[in-house]
């Protein structure tokens, strides 16, 4: 599991990996399930703390992953990893505002 974070953090993994698989896939499962739960523990009426933790949970992952894709893309260069930049940025913002 530390090897896992490590390779991100310091640019070792590829970036489509990451970028696709990784972010896109797994991270975006990871928010829609959160929100998911929060849902049911809203409509079970408990207290709006515990909604508001279960649905923000993932955000520090989501920085993480956003940030590795930027260091990983800044080491690749070219248009191919701006576009990637780009659309991690757009992916962090859709998962922190939904």
């Amino acid at each position: 599991m530390i090897d896992f974070f490590r390779a991100r953090w310091r640019g070792e993994a590829p970036l489509d990996r990451l970028f696709w698989r990784d972010m896109l896939l797994v991270g975006t499962i990871l928010n829609v399930t959160s929100s998911a739960l929060a849902l049911i523990l809203l409509g079970l009426k408990l207290t709006l703390w515990l909604v508001l933790a279960v649905h923000f949970l993932p955000v520090p992952y989501n920085i993480f992953l956003t940030i590795a894709v930027w260091r990983t893309a800044e080491k690749v260069g070219g248009l191919k990893a701006q576009l990637v930049m780009l659309g991690s940025a757009l992916w962090l913002i859709a998962t922190v505002v939904a």
